[in-house]
């Protein structure tokens, strides 16, 4: 899976939810709507963590830490407990940076893959600039989302 996917579901998520919004249903500030699109886009992500994909995210690791297969699972774990987090009123805040901790933290394993050209299902990943651009826009929309 290459970062345009979760980009995409995190616009299209964020437009549903901003249109159920302007009818005043319960999502009647944009916070919500990005809270809602942004925990769906981790749960989008976390889904790679188990499947067909997670050897492409296994090898995404660099090879200075240990046991990158614990360290997808635990990442995988992280992003589906910071998606809920978002969703409960009480905890959308810590989730929130806890999140961006997490995008900023796994950031050296977009750089080896990117200079490695790893594969993730049939995809190559995406070139280093496009994934920094990208990795900005979801650490800027993850902090947006809890304040």
């Amino acid at each position: 899976m290459n970062e345009i996917a979760p980009f995409i579901v995190l616009i299209v998520s964020f437009l549903m939810f901003s249109v159920i919004g302007f009818f005043e249903f319960p999502l009647d500030e944009w916070q919500t709507s990005l809270r809602l699109a942004i925990a769906v886009m981790f749960l989008f992500t976390a889904m790679a963590h188990w499947g067909k994909r997670r050897a492409g995210l296994i090898n995404m690791v660099p090879p200075s830490l240990p046991n990158p297969n614990f360290i997808v699972t635990l990442t995988g774990i992280l992003e589906i407990i910071g998606a809920i987090g978002l969703l409960i009123p009480l905890t959308s805040k810590i989730a929130s940076i806890c999140l961006a901790i997490l995008l900023i933290v796994m950031f050296p394993a977009n750089i080896h893959a990117a200079k490695l050209s790893v594969k993730i299902g049939e995809s190559p990943v995406t070139s280093l600039l496009p994934r920094t651009v990208l990795q900005i826009i979801f650490v800027t929309t993850v902090i947006l989302a809890g304040t």
